[in-house]
């Protein structure tokens, strides 16, 4: 069986997402269309950006997943990381705390879409 290998992301305003992504992730998209920006994540892997569906998606629509990022290291990876992403004044959902799981916090996008860090499983 195949596994996945590209997970969209639904947003309203493909360029401030753009921005947004690049500078959280520090990644460049693969390329850039009106409507739909991938970003290699790992090799045949996209984690990708789509704004077609826009007359439908709006920011106040429940967001029912997360993207996650699970980090190396300590506890302290995952709150300096928290730091740094504090600082650029993204939407704090979840302040870092103790999970069953690590470490972890929550932070949104501009549309309210969820983004996880924990530590590596």
């Amino acid at each position: 069986m195949s596994a996945p290998n590209l997970f969209l992301v639904y947003v309203t305003d493909i360029e401030r997402a753009t921005h947004f992504y690049s500078d959280l992730f520090g990644i460049e998209p693969v390329t850039r269309t009106p409507r739909y920006v991938p970003f290699e994540v790992a090799p045949g892997v996209l984690f990708a950006l789509w704004n077609g569906r826009s007359e439908t998606i709006t920011p106040d629509a429940p967001r029912f997943f997360e993207v996650g990022l699970m980090l190396p290291g300590s506890a302290a990876s995952v709150d300096n990381l928290y730091a740094e992403w504090a600082a650029k004044g993204v939407t704090v959902v979840e302040e870092p705390h103790d999970e069953v799981f690590g470490r972890t916090f929550v932070i949104a996008d501009p549309d309210g879409n969820l983004i996880r860090v924990s530590p590596i499983d």
